[in-house]
């Protein structure tokens, strides 16, 4: 004689009174089957515990009313504290949902052909509610990072870093290590900020973003360098300088001027060169044949022009007092080739030597401070050193009126 099959009142009051039962089978079948389960500490074991028995007393109350689908994710993943989610994979959540839902079809499997379909449509809707639920916390953490990365590369550009800028460059989880430098350009009309995360990274890089009107700013750091370093002892190519990092990146940068700027000791410092990237990349137009990415420094004169504070004491003290502190003949032999034009015969007139001299002279200033005065942009920078240079001197000469 055939089982008459129970009613739908009948099995819910039956899952009820083993609601119990399928509780405590679902936490040993995690102990035997889950290492990380195990591995938890004692608080966040009985937080999984909730959540797979919340998971059951759902189940329930859902196939009461399969209406109630909307609540899955507040019924079940609510019982369990808000730092769960933090430890707690979603891999690790869709396999506490296969466990839990293993045991519930193992006891309840001859409660009838309804009761079975309703556990596999009932997983079905657990599964993408657990899915809601991280995607939604990862939607959170990367709307605040955006939020926190935009303040930090805020407070690079302003020069206003606090004592929390360094725990908040840590939140953000940057990799740089060493020496930072500051790369300004137009923001594209579609920026990929993946895609410029993922190219830094191929260089062995890492990197801040900002977007500020129609500027884009890229704070830039080496990455792993002890890696890099193991690299170079095999054989692989040197790390790249931050002009090389930068023209790798250029692609991503709308049209117009690219300004790099000069390298800083470390993330916290990096609004100096943040301060010259700015300052270049406002008068990157008046240099007529600019190169893409050209670097702060070499717009150092129009910077000057422009009344940039920092570009004026950057050419008095890498240029005017170094040449001056080391030989005043340098000096004026430097000043007078300028002059003429940069004529050597012109300059040997006038100094009362042979050209060759001269040529020997100018080699002996370019050892010293590092510039070219042959070349016509380093002679343009060279000349409005020694311009501002001797106004600095005037105006420490000059006595202050009482």
């Amino acid at each position: 004689m055939a089982t008459k099959p129970k009613t739908k009142a009948e099995t819910l009051a039956w899952l009820r009174t083993i609601a119990g039962e399928l509780a405590t089978a679902t936490l040993k079948r995690l102990e035997d089957t889950l290492p990380w389960y195990g591995d938890m500490p004692p608080s966040r074991r009985s937080a999984v515990g909730l959540v797979a028995q919340a998971g059951i007393s759902s189940f329930i109350a859902w196939f009461d009313d399969p209406r109630s689908t909307p609540w899955i994710a507040a019924d079940v993943f609510g019982a369990a504290p808000r730092e769960l989610l933090r430890s707690v994979s979603l891999q690790q959540t869709l396999q506490l949902i296969r466990v839990t839902v293993e045991v519930v079809e193992d006891r309840v499997k001859d409660g009838g052909e309804p009761l079975r379909e309703a556990i596999l449509l009932y997983s079905r809707e657990i599964a993408f509610a657990a899915a809601d639920v991280y995607a939604r916390a990862a939607e959170a953490r990367g709307l605040w990072d955006a939020r926190l990365e935009a303040l930090v590369v805020d407070s690079i550009l302003s020069g206003e870093a606090d004592d929390e800028l360094p725990s908040r460059i840590a939140a953000l989880g940057w990799h740089g290590h060493g020496e930072v430098a500051v790369l300004v350009g137009t923001a594209p009309k579609q920026l990929d900020v993946d895609h410029v995360r993922r190219a830094a990274r191929h260089m062995h890089a890492d990197v801040l973003i900002g977007v500020q009107g129609n500027r884009l700013v890229l704070v830039i750091g080496r990455a792993d360098p002890l890696a890099r370093e193991a690299d170079e002892s095999i054989g692989t190519a040197p790390a790249l300088t931050f002009m090389e990092i930068a023209a790798q990146l250029e692609p991503h940068f709308g049209p117009g001027h690219l300004v790099l700027g000069h390298a800083v000791p470390n993330l916290v410092d990096a609004s100096k060169s943040a301060k010259a990237a700015l300052a270049g990349f406002a008068v990157a137009r008046s240099w007529r044949h600019a190169p893409r990415p050209v670097h702060a420094d070499d717009l150092l004169p129009e910077r000057a022009l422009a009344g940039d504070p920092l570009a004026r004491a950057t050419l008095v003290h890498r240029i005017y007092r170094p040449l001056r502190a080391h030989s005043t003949e340098l000096l004026t032999t430097l000043w007078s080739y300028l002059d003429n034009g940069r004529s050597l015969e012109a300059t040997a007139r006038e100094l009362f030597v042979h050209p060759n001299t001269v040529r020997y002279r100018l080699k002996r200033v370019s050892d010293v401070i590092g510039w070219d005065a042959t070349g016509a942009r380093e002679a343009l920078i060279l000349q409005s050193a020694l311009i501002i240079g001797s106004m600095s001197d005037h105006e420490h000469s000059t006595p202050r009126r009482p």
